[in-house]
């Protein structure tokens, strides 16, 4: 892709996404996310009917009359975009690829941080870090996210969610709004999302397409792995290679959706060919 065709690219995404954070998404973000967090604003003199709990003891030891902390909610998020750009996110059967969607998801809440003056960063993962781009505001730097997801190729196609997580633990200080967007389907990864998520807010976003749900019967097929290279012949006629299938992709949603859930984040599931504006607002909602 050249760069004529990239920024075209970025302008169609950015106009489409820009106008759902706009319009759509900028109210519902800010209830779902805004005043969570409390940060220390000043002492001041302890008043009848003030919590104890918040005198501080070290100034009211210093003047000899009870002080108490003021804390008010942060007026400044920071949203990490973890992205998944392994491999796999190349597979689409219907008008999108995985990577499309994903790209217009990651847009559509870099936008909505935005408007509420949040700051933004961005990973780029396969079974390693491909790309970090700290946090910062501003509408040329959610270009330049744009621009990344666009056209960036990485080293791997391999995937590994555990890699994206324990880096944004070590990373990022600071409480973050962090969406984990991947087709979510291999690895281990409770263990590293149990940490993260005692420290970050975590959404997993997972984006699939139909086909993988089912494997159809179309005779001998050499298959290739998109991740690995591997090609292999597989008779899709066979009914039990097709439920064995299935029954190992379901096994893989139910450890996304169980796993999530057990470590407190929160999750959702989107497909390729259906509304991930309804799927976004339904969670915003649900969760404010």
């Amino acid at each position: 892709m050249d760069t004529k065709e990239i920024l075209k690219k970025v302008r169609k995404i950015e106009i489409k996404t820009k106008r759902l954070s706009n319009h759509i998404f900028s109210g519902e973000y800010h209830s779902s996310f805004k005043g969570r967090g409390m940060t220390f604003s000043e002492v001041r003199q302890y008043q009848f009917g003030d919590d104890v709990r918040a005198i501080d003891w070290n100034v009211t030891a210093r003047y000899n009359e009870p002080y108490i902390k003021v804390f008010e909610e942060e007026r400044e998020l920071t949203m990490m975009l973890m992205v998944d750009i392994s491999g796999s996110e190349s597979f689409g059967t219907q008008n999108s690829f995985k990577k499309d969607i994903v790209t217009e998801i990651a847009a559509t809440m870099a936008f909505s941080a935005t408007q509420n003056n949040d700051k933004i960063g961005l990973v780029l993962f396969s079974d390693q870090v491909e790309l970090y781009i700290p946090p910062k505001k501003g509408k040329s730097h959610v270009l330049r996210i744009i621009r990344e997801l666009v056209e960036f190729e990485p080293q791997s196609k391999k995937t590994d969610i555990s890699v994206p997580l324990k880096f944004i633990s070590g990373v990022i200080k600071k409480r973050a709004i962090v969406f984990l967007i991947s087709d979510f389907m291999g690895g281990d990864f409770e263990h590293t999302l149990k940490i993260a998520a005692k420290k970050h807010d975590i959404t997993g976003v997972r984006v699939y397409d139909p086909r993988e749900e089912t494997m159809p019967n179309i005779g001998l097929v050499n298959m290739a792995d998109a991740e690995t290279g591997e090609t292999m012949l597989v008779n899709t006629g066979s009914k039990s290679v097709r439920i064995q299938y299935e029954k190992y992709y379901q096994e893989r949603v139910k450890y996304f959706r169980e796993t999530f859930s057990r470590c407190g984040a929160g999750s959702l599931s989107t497909r390729v060919d259906e509304s991930y504006v309804t799927k976004l607002l339904g969670y915003f909602k649900a969760r404010a």
